[in-house]
């Protein structure tokens, strides 16, 4: 258990103590045969003993109580080509059986729509919330992933013939420094 003291203004002393740390970590790669993976693992530890709902499993202090991860094989196109799981440690003996579930992403496409699609086919009980929830930031490191084989194409266009990238994040404001410099025919700030 880590003891932190800090002083806040006016408050006098404050400590805290950590109750609960998760560590996410997604890397992409090129594959020989032309395809791409990304992969997903999150891990859970306690700093206390933790014993699982209904007393049926025991995790000492420190060690995982989830340890699990996804991983996606795509195309250049952002497809998915194959789902593999893997559960090393899970608080409830069911969870050990939930991977398979994450078959119905094959086929599917990681772009504008991925999150919503994801939780259509896999919310609630059809499929394990932690794996789900690793699906979203996957995608992202997917494009991510992707960035060297897109080097020199042109932009993404949406349908009104805009790049599809602007006023999608704050970089990207359309009437930003950004745009301004990189589409300038679509600048809307102000000249000067």
């Amino acid at each position: 258990m880590t003891d932190i003291t800090t002083t806040a203004p006016a408050t006098g002393e404050v400590t805290r103590h950590e109750m609960h740390h998760r560590r996410i970590d997604m890397r992409g790669w090129g594959r020989s045969d032309g395809l791409y993976e990304v992969e997903g693992t999150v891990v859970d530890r306690k700093p206390h003993d933790i014993g699982s709902p209904g007393g049926f499993k025991f995790v000492p202090a420190g060690e995982p109580i989830h340890d699990m991860g996804v991983k996606l094989v795509f195309d250049s196109d952002m497809v998915v080509r194959e789902v593999t799981t893997f559960t090393s440690s899970a608080p409830h003996d069911a969870c050990f059986s939930a991977g398979p579930t994450l078959q119905a992403l094959n086929g599917l496409r990681m772009a504008a729509g991925w999150r919503s699609e994801v939780r259509q086919r896999l919310a609630g009980a059809k499929s394990c919330t932690h794996l789900m929830e690793l699906l979203f930031p996957m995608a992202t490191v997917a494009f991510q992933t992707l960035t060297l084989v897109r080097a020199g194409r042109p932009d993404p266009l949406d349908p009104e013939g805009e790049p599809v990238k602007i006023d999608s994040c704050f970089a990207y404001a359309s009437d930003g420094d950004v745009v301004k410099r990189r589409w300038p025919g679509f600048y809307t700030g102000a000249e000067g």
